[in-house]
C-alpha cells in the first residue's frame, strides 16, 4: 500500500520533471525502444501524440494517488486497452525500469533512494492495476 510519504515524494519529484515533459518523454521512449526494440511495433510511426499521452497519463495518475478508489477504474481501463495493443505482463517490468531510468536522468541528485523507492511502489500499484484490467477483459472475452 502507498504511504502519504510515497505520494508526497512522487508528487514533488514529478513536479520537477513536468516542466521538461517533452524531454522526459523523448528520453523515455528512446530508452524503451533501445531496451526492448520488439515493443516499437506497438506504437505509431509519429510518436508526438503518444509522448503527450504518456505525460498526461502520468500527471493524472500522480494527481489521483490520494484517491485510489477513483483512480483504479481508470487505470484498469488503461490496462484493458493495452491488452488490445499487445502488451504482455513482462512488458510492464521493462516499462517500470525505463520509467525509473528516465526519472533518474531528469531529477539527477534529487532522485534519492527514497524517491526511487516511492516511484517503485507507485509504479508497482499502477502496473498491477493495469494488468488486473487486462485480465478482467481477457476473462470477459473468454466467457463470451
Amino acid at each position: 500500500m502507498l504511504t502519504a510519504d510515497d505520494i508526497m515524494l512522487v508528487r514533488a519529484s514529478f513536479a520537477r520533471v513536468a516542466p521538461t515533459k517533452n524531454t522526459a518523454a523523448d528520453l523515455f521512449y528512446a530508452r524503451l525502444f533501445e531496451t526492448a526494440p520488439q515493443l516499437r511495433r506497438m506504437f505509431p510511426a509519429d510518436m508526438h501524440a503518444q509522448k503527450q499521452k504518456l505525460m498526461a497519463m502520468l500527471a493524472a495518475a500522480v494527481a489521483g494517488l490520494s484517491d485510489l478508489d477513483a483512480l483504479i477504474p481508470k487505470v484498469k481501463a488503461l490496462g484493458a486497452r493495452h491488452l488490445g495493443y499487445g502488451a504482455r505482463a513482462a512488458d510492464y517490468n521493462v516499462v517500470g525500469e525505463v520509467l525509473l531510468w528516465t526519472l533518474e536522468r531528469g531529477l539527477a541528485d534529487a532522485f534519492t533512494p527514497e524517491v526511487r523507492a516511492a516511484w517503485t511502489r507507485v509504479y508497482g500499484v499502477l502496473a498491477a492495476t493495469m494488468q488486473a484490467g487486462a485480465v478482467e477483459l481477457a476473462e470477459m472475452h473468454a466467457a463470451e
